[in-house]
């Protein structure tokens, strides 16, 4: 469809950040340029939209294989009440859970950020070893109710991956 954006074809992770407590290994980073307009016309008009993130930490052993230490799926879904005039976010994150915002600019900020996620316990990492953390994000197929994905199929359009990003690091 001429003149329609449908897709975040530049969807990408900036500011990413691989830090450590006294105890934990967290991971810091945003999405960017993953909201199109009509994505956001559809959000206003109830569609409830979902990001997956994806984490992984390896210990890097060349010659061999990469040994997984730890494998993360974080969900973040948006949905507007518009009776209420109000963002209802649910983010898988044990601390956030369910976040409720009247304006757009900051559920769409809560949206693409991951703030402080705990990889892993610093107990399963040993001094002096290289590790790789790889990150993703994804938007999630829209699930329209009832037979309505077939008359608004271009939907499926929307979905976007972002490259993985990969920070080396030595413990």
């Amino acid at each position: 469809m001429p003149g329609v954006d449908l897709r975040a074809e530049d969807a990408a992770l900036d500011d990413i950040v691989i830090t450590t407590t006294s105890d934990d290994l967290l991971a810091y980073f945003t999405v960017v340029n993953c909201f199109t307009p009509d994505m956001e016309r559809a959000i206003h008009n109830g569609i409830p939209t979902t990001f997956k993130f994806f984490v992984k930490l390896y210990e890097v052993r060349s010659p061999w294989w990469n040994k997984k230490i730890a494998d993360i799926k974080v969900t973040h879904e948006i949905r507007y009440d518009n009776l209420k005039k109000i963002f209802i976010l649910d983010l898988s994150e044990p601390d956030q859970n369910n976040v409720i915002v009247s304006d757009f600019a900051e559920a769409k900020r809560l949206m693409s950020e991951i703030v402080g996620l705990k990889v892993t316990s610093l107990e399963n990492l040993e001094k002096g070893k290289l590790y790789r953390v790889r990150m993703m994000a994804e938007l999630d197929t829209i699930r329209l109710p009832l037979y309505l994905h077939y008359v608004l199929f271009f939907l499926s359009l929307w979905d976007f991956d972002t490259e993985w990003y990969s920070v080396d690091f030595r413990y």
